[in-house]
């Protein structure tokens, strides 16, 4: 994963590399050939620069998204798991009509509605990993919410808010860090599927699921233009489960 985020942010900014969206090069060209790592594709991009700042744009959006959903659907599922009664009982109601949709069609009726654009994907990925955060949330600060030292902040007259964020907020966090990483790998799948499909990164500008849609137009002829950055998407989303399994088992130990 940090080979995969140095390659995307670093590699450009210290070996220059061809513009992503410029078509200055012969279209085309086979891979391996004299600077062209990854080949041309059909317009004359250069296809390991668009690899590489569509990357960022997956990378982007995976880790985006996983942020709203962990601050937004944390607190949330903090609030409710804390305070309980008519607050817990309304926001669990309302997330769970969230729920109650299928992800990927409701990340597509957002995405439609709002527009492509890279941070309209990151709210469209984000309205339904709010709710899976705030359930991990909520069911953590039940638990938490029951230990001594939370009574003892109450009976000594501790703000409720003081006691959410020094008590409550790091004692949750860990968990909500792992599955947060889960989510990214599912948030990139998410991106590309939106790209794929028109309503996420708008073309020219490149991200994994955008060129994968346009190399399928010449897949018999070119099976590199799928093949590369089908590649990279799976190993993005691999080492980020990796990682976030490494570090499950890791706090599970403490």
């Amino acid at each position: 994963m940090i080979l995969l985020i140095l390659a995307c942010f670093v590699w450009p900014l210290i070996y220059p590399v061809p513009s992503p969206i410029a078509g200055d090069s012969a279209p085309n060209i086979p891979p391996l050939t004299a600077g062209h790592l990854f080949g041309t594709d059909q317009t004359g991009n250069d296809v390991f620069s668009r690899i590489l700042y569509g990357g960022r744009v997956s990378l982007e959006v995976g880790f985006g998204a996983a942020i709203l959903g962990l601050v937004v659907g944390g607190a949330l599922g903090a609030m409710a798991g804390y305070f309980g009664g008519l607050l817990e009982a309304t926001v669990m109601r309302v997330l769970e009509i969230f729920l109650a949709f299928p992800s990927l069609v409701l990340a597509i009726v957002v995405a439609s509605y709002l527009g492509p654009s890279e941070m309209h994907v990151i709210w469209a990925i984000s309205f339904f990993t709010v709710p899976y955060f705030a359930r991990l949330a909520r069911a953590n600060t039940l638990q938490v919410r029951e230990q001594t030292y939370i009574r003892a902040a109450q009976l000594m007259g501790v703000r409720d808010s003081r006691t959410l964020v020094r008590h409550v907020a790091p004692n949750i966090l860990p968990p909500l860090m792992t599955f947060g990483l889960l989510g990214v790998g599912f948030s990139i799948i998410i991106e590309a599927a939106l790209s794929f499909l028109g309503l996420g990164v708008p073309p020219p500008h490149p991200s994994w699921g955008n060129m994968i849609s346009q190399g399928q137009q010449n897949l018999t002829t070119q099976p590199v233009l799928v093949i590369i950055p089908s590649a990279f998407l799976f190993a993005a989303v691999l080492a980020v489960n990796l990682t976030g399994d490494a570090l499950r088992y890791r706090w599970s130990a403490q």
